[in-house]
């Protein structure tokens, strides 16, 4: 018997006691920043992208003037709150600490806050950061295509609170796991760093091109097409055909096919379906430089495939101008990254201007050409994934 078995059996031998989140914590929504007024210090803005699965990134930070302060008092954060995702890859979890703050707490994030001492903060991260419950927060949340986790939800989950003793066992084994992990964490992310890097430039070195080949404007050569239109949350439940999330978009180069989200389609309905060699982009985002994340569809599928409402597709005029491959790589390298970036427009969220975007300049080299960096850039990939 290890010593929490013998504390629970010592302390709470009847079984460890279960209650709802709401009961025991105080939980907040966050407060609508406006991206238009954030500066290079401040106060740091806390945003879905920053909560990452158990810990905080400090990639891309923003803002907020100090002065306006009064605006957002209710949502100024303290050192250990716990902070969700709500949205996107909801059920993340991560903890605050001095360094973080000050801060204040964005939309879409929630903060989970203990109201007495009957449960203690680092064991409720513990608790969250697991996948069970990221999967219970996901498959319970709402949306087809951006998934959305309620608060309300959040506030009836139910959660064991162990006698005082037994949650601070729990906390310091747990705590030295994630020590040891961080530090072999930092070791590998500094090799598979300097390998990245060395694979992005050759990356961006094969897809610059000079005047040796053509150049276009994208809208010259294809048209856009909008996602699914006037669907419910309804049309998500015993669908018949497959349905491609912004989150397939987002995160995946090559879209992925071997997915099992369907949605409701009836034959007569005039929905735009994904084809073969089709580009595939987000349409939104909280930043400009997370707008127009692409995706191609890379295999010839018989089945039928559709869109989500959150983004939009791509689709040449002449299907032999290109290789679906090559596409996957043009459209995230660093250069038309930029370019689809500068066509995003907003306040709190960014949306991408189709106008704008058929205006991006993009090169048109021979099918051989294209064939030959897909060779090696797919070398890359295989390479990278191994490490």
């Amino acid at each position: 018997m290890n010593k929490i078995e013998e504390l629970i059996q010592q302390l709470c031998p009847e079984g460890v006691v279960y209650k709802e989140l709401g009961e025991m914590t105080k939980i907040l929504n966050g407060y609508a920043f406006k991206s238009n007024k954030y500066t290079s210090s401040g106060i740091r803005v806390i945003r879905i992208s920053d909560v990452q699965k158990g810990k905080m990134s400090d990639k891309d930070l923003k803002y907020y003037p100090i002065e306006m302060m009064d605006e957002f008092k209710s949502y100024i954060l303290k050192e250990n709150d716990l902070v969700m995702s709500l949205t996107g890859n909801v059920g993340r979890v991560a903890m605050l600490s001095e360094r973080h703050l000050p801060a204040g707490l964005n939309q879409r994030v929630a903060c989970i806050r203990t109201k007495n001492k009957e449960i203690l903060t680092r064991f409720l991260f513990h608790f969250f950061d697991q996948n069970q419950f990221e999967i219970g927060a996901m498959t319970n949340a709402t949306g087809g295509g951006q998934k959305n986790m309620s608060t309300t939800w959040l506030a009836k989950y139910m959660i064991p609170i162990p006698p005082l003793p037994v949650q601070q066992e729990i906390v310091t084994i747990l705590d030295t796991f994630t020590e040891l992990e961080a530090e072999l964490e930092a070791e590998l992310e500094a090799e598979l760093e300097a390998r990245k890097k060395q694979y992005e430039y050759y990356r961006n070195e094969l897809l610059t091109f000079g005047d040796e080949v053509e150049f276009t404007e994208i809208g010259k050569i294809g048209d856009f097409y909008g996602g699914l239109t006037g669907k419910s949350k309804d049309d998500f439940q015993d669908g018949n055909a497959k349905f491609v999330t912004y989150m397939n978009v987002f995160s995946n180069i090559a879209v992925k096919t071997d997915i099992d989200i369907f949605v409701k389609i009836d034959e007569k309905e005039n929905q735009n379906r994904v084809e073969y060699g089709d580009v595939l982009f987000t349409g939104s985002s909280e930043t400009p430089d997370e707008c127009g994340m692409s995706s191609v569809l890379t295999e010839k599928i018989t089945e039928p495939l559709y869109l989500n409402s959150f983004c939009f597709g791509f689709r040449l005029h002449d299907k032999e101008l290109f290789l679906p491959n090559f596409l996957k790589y043009l459209f995230r390298d660093n250069s038309l990254r930029k370019q689809i970036g500068q066509t995003a427009s907003g306040v709190t969220r960014f949306n991408i201007s189709k106008k704008r975007f058929a205006k991006v300049i993009i090169p048109m080299p021979p099918i051989a050409v294209q064939q030959e960096i897909v060779t090696i850039l797919d070398t890359f990939t295989e390479l990278e994934a191994e490490l």
